[in-house]
């Protein structure tokens, strides 16, 4: 698959997602939004990829935002058609079958943060800075980090993040529970790599069943849906081979 915005390889059941715009901070523009459709659908029904993971390329930045120019004289109409294309990508990779872990290597901000949001498990580099500063622009945030982030770290927080605009460090956003850990730039893919092994050793269906009922904990469902996906696993034959090696006292092998 080729891409105009992004790079994208497949080693060992992982896939690494890299947003290549280094001379715009990998900015967030239509381009890498058509690219990110193109791929997640592509890897949500790719046999050899069982987790994903996304980052930046360069030093610097994860993704520094959206780029400004691009909507600068757009409508209120064009503009909600931007927010709502951010919302349908964003939401197909929260929804996504595949564990998605965002390695933030730098800064994170506005539709940045908002991407890194939207993945399951955000791991983050010591040099990192996260924040949503639309506000500055008269603006608020667009690609649902008025959504995500309350969930994450509660609502005063959220708010005082999205009202002040501040940046925070890395290590404040593991205190608060934004990112699940904070390694070295040098260590951060390494870091990422070495979960997604983990993660990739365990049932597939069983995590997408997971991430499923994870996401409907939120709603008046969520209980039905763990129910539910509890007892369909029960059918299928990652089961059958997990009790089998369990059994056995080896260790499994999923498809």
């Amino acid at each position: 698959m080729n891409y105009e915005s992004i790079n994208l390889t497949i080693d060992n059941k992982i896939a690494v997602l890299t947003i290549n715009r280094p001379e715009s901070l990998n900015a967030l523009n239509a381009q890498v939004f058509t690219d990110l459709d193109s791929a997640f659908d592509f890897l949500k029904n790719e046999k050899a990829v069982n987790c994903i993971i996304i980052t930046g390329s360069g030093e610097k930045a994860f993704v520094a935002g959206a780029d400004i120019k691009e909507f600068s004289t757009y409508s209120s109409e064009k503009a909600k058609e931007l927010s709502k294309r951010g919302h349908t990508v964003f939401q197909k990779i929260e929804n996504m079958n595949k564990p998605v872990i965002a390695a933030i290597n730098g800064f994170a901000l506005g539709g940045g943060l908002e991407l890194a949001l939207s993945c399951h498990i955000r791991y983050a580099s010591d040099n990192a800075k996260l924040g949503l500063p639309e506000v500055t622009l008269g603006l608020i945030p667009g690609y649902g980090g008025t959504q995500r982030l309350p969930k994450l770290v509660g609502k005063g927080l959220a708010n005082e993040m999205i009202f002040s605009a501040k940046m925070i460090t890395a290590e404040k956003a593991k205190s608060i529970g934004l990112v699940n850990d904070v390694f070295s730039l040098e260590e951060l893919l390494a870091k990422t790599q070495e979960l997604a092994e983990q993660i990739v050793k365990n049932s597939p269906l069983g995590i997408a069943k997971a991430i499923k009922a994870v996401n409907a904990s939120e709603e008046e469902n969520g209980m039905e849906t763990e129910i539910n996906s509890f007892g369909k696993l029960f059918s299928q034959e990652d089961f059958k081979e997990g009790v089998a090696a369990f059994l056995e006292k080896r260790k499994p092998v999923f498809s």
